[in-house]
């Protein structure tokens, strides 16, 4: 990989860990209600494209579906979550949506896992488990981490069930995901949350800030330019190079917003970093087509 294309793909991955750091300010530090904050958030993206909504697509309720699980319904899960859980925490659970999709293409397409595939998908899980597992908790297991395994398997379900949607470009089903998500999200907001205008105006030009750092800069550039650079190079090349995005996480998590990083934390990181490896690494083979879509899919 060229060196310019490589620090392309770093800015990406800077770009996405940002925003999950700016997610957990928006929703903990701000207290903006999770749901409206992705109402809004798709809202905007809906809007910036919808030039490109039609022709419309074959198949409408399965891309629908799709642009659901993919878009609002799965990032409003992990918005609410990342308001207890760490951005830290949260950047690893979130890999596991990768061992997840490689089951449910099993499941579904009947794509095959090799013993070594199979060795990554358990050691994603165990060192994700040590993640989301803490000890010194009254619940073992936190529930902010929970939805975002949620989210993850929202991600991974939309990954699968993409294979089968056709004849849909990337900047069209931006605008059927800004679509979808929008008016189910701005019902849940309106019948589950209260005060969201009230906390929006006491956050101020600070929130409209960080919806367009989220809106502009990331979904609309940072996905650009990571589109741009899947279509040039091998999916088994860039894949891999998307282990920067929870790194840089932690790294910010840890700086930005104070997360503990504990032995505890550091092993299951490690692990499943290792698992995640084994699934995306494989030599003269091409990475499965539900794989890839995961890739694609699960950018904040």
């Amino acid at each position: 990989m060229a060196l310019r294309d490589f620090s392309l793909m770093l800015l990406v991955c800077l770009l996405w860990a940002a925003h999950t750091i700016v997610s957990k300010i928006v929703v903990s530090g701000m207290e903006i209600p999770p749901l409206f904050y992705a109402a809004v958030r798709y809202g905007i993206v809906a809007a910036l494209a919808l030039p490109w909504l039609l022709p419309t697509p074959k198949s409408m309720g399965r891309v629908l579906l799709v642009a659901f699980l993919m878009g609002g319904g799965g990032f409003a899960l992990f918005f609410m979550g990342i308001k207890t859980a760490s951005p830290s925490s949260a950047a690893i659970v979130t890999q596991l949506g990768l061992p997840i999709t490689a089951l449910l293409s099993f499941a579904m397409l009947g794509e095959r896992i090799t013993w070594r595939r199979g060795l990554g998908i358990a050691l994603t899980f165990v060192g994700g488990v040590l993640v989301m597992w803490d000890p010194r908790s009254e619940t073992p297991i936190s529930a902010g981490l929970v939805l975002v395994l949620g989210s993850a398997a929202a991600g991974s379900l939309a990954a699968v069930m993409m294979k089968q949607v056709k004849g849909v470009r990337p900047l069209q089903f931006q605008a059927w995901v800004g679509l979808a998500s929008v008016v189910p999200l701005a019902a849940l907001t309106t019948g589950i949350e209260t005060n969201q205008l009230a906390h929006a105006v006491e956050a101020g030009w600070a929130f409209v800030a960080a919806l367009l750092f989220s809106a502009l800069i990331v979904s609309l550039l940072a996905h650009t330019i990571y589109y741009g650079l899947i279509a040039k190079y091998p999916a088994n090349l860039i894949a891999p190079l998307t282990i920067m995005n929870p790194l840089l996480t932690v790294a910010l998590g840890i700086s930005i917003t104070g997360d503990q990083f504990d032995a505890r934390m550091a092993l299951g990181t490690g692990i499943a970093f290792c698992g995640i490896l084994i699934i995306t690494v494989r030599r003269d083979r091409i990475l499965p087509h539900s794989l890839l879509a995961w890739s694609r899919s699960r950018k904040p």
